[in-house]
């Protein structure tokens, strides 16, 4: 008698956050991802690579005459694919003084989402870098007071359907003494009174703090101001595509959550968290 051939259960999400070659530190490309997740059983996937900038800016994103390139390896996916709605995005770095280039992006394709990410302190340098992180050690505070106003100035910028990782400083382990509420607190007002989601990470669990981004604590806050989320891979290779989705959902239903959100066109549903 022949083996039982194992099967994946279907996973009921969306990932939203994908990310492509184009970025310098991810493989597989949307084809790849695209079958990956009809293995998977997953809604809907979205890809996300990081923003291109107007002249060189760093090592870890597109280069502007690339993207026509991936606008096209997402419409090759969307076309193998009929099946599998596939989203097209941006995860944008939000840069005081750089906010009329992410709305000459928001102009330049049939976008679905834009996302917000802060990974630049206006100091100067990557927060989650790992060439900096000796620059954590007894500095917490000081960095994570930097981060998060310059995540609530990114929420409040009206750019973006939803934001990134929220609590990212605490990447390689370190954090302030004390209540940290004092820094989620201004956050989830600014995403309440502006409308704008956010997300829960699972990236955290492969990094160094093996945590889901955002804390539970954070997610307490959000669901009680009524914030909507999502629950993304961060992925960067198509291995990583829906990974941690199950500690993701049991957290956001921790935190008392029922439903997640869809884009489409820059619009989104809400739809019951499964």
């Amino acid at each position: 008698m022949p083996a039982l051939k194992e099967t994946t259960p279907p996973m009921p999400f969306s990932d939203y956050h994908v990310h492509t070659p184009l970025c310098r530190h991810a493989s597989g490309w949307p084809l790849e991802f695209g079958g990956r997740a009809v293995e998977l059983g997953l809604e809907e996937l979205g890809f996300a690579d990081h923003n291109p900038m107007p002249a060189p800016f760093d090592d870890w994103r597109m280069d502007l005459e690339e993207l026509p390139l991936y606008l096209d390896s997402v419409a090759q996916a969307r076309e193998a694919f009929p099946q599998l709605p596939i989203r097209l995005g941006l995860e944008c770095d939000f840069l005081p003084g750089k906010e009329a280039w992410i709305e000459e992006l928001a102009s330049r394709a049939p976008w679905d989402f834009l996302i917000g990410s802060v990974h630049y302190l206006p100091e100067g340098w990557e927060v989650d870098h790992p060439k900096y992180l000796g620059r954590h050690a007894g500095n917490a505070e000081e960095i994570w007071t930097s981060y998060w106003d310059t995540y609530v100035r990114c929420i409040r910028s009206g750019l973006f359907d939803f934001v990134a990782h929220p609590d990212l400083p605490k990447k390689f382990g370190y954090r302030p003494a004390g209540d940290l509420k004092r820094f989620y607190a201004p956050a989830v007002e600014a995403l309440a009174e502006t409308g704008v989601a956010f997300e829960i990470n699972t990236a955290g669990l492969r990094k160094e703090c093996r945590e889901l981004y955002p804390t539970l604590e954070f997610l307490q806050l959000a669901h009680a101001a009524n914030v909507p989320i999502l629950i993304n891979s961060d992925a960067h290779a198509p291995g990583e595509l829906g990974a941690g989705f199950a500690e993701a959902a049991a957290l956001a239903a921790e935190a008392g959550y029922t439903e997640t959100l869809r884009f489409a066109g820059r619009k989104s549903r809400r739809v019951a968290l499964r």
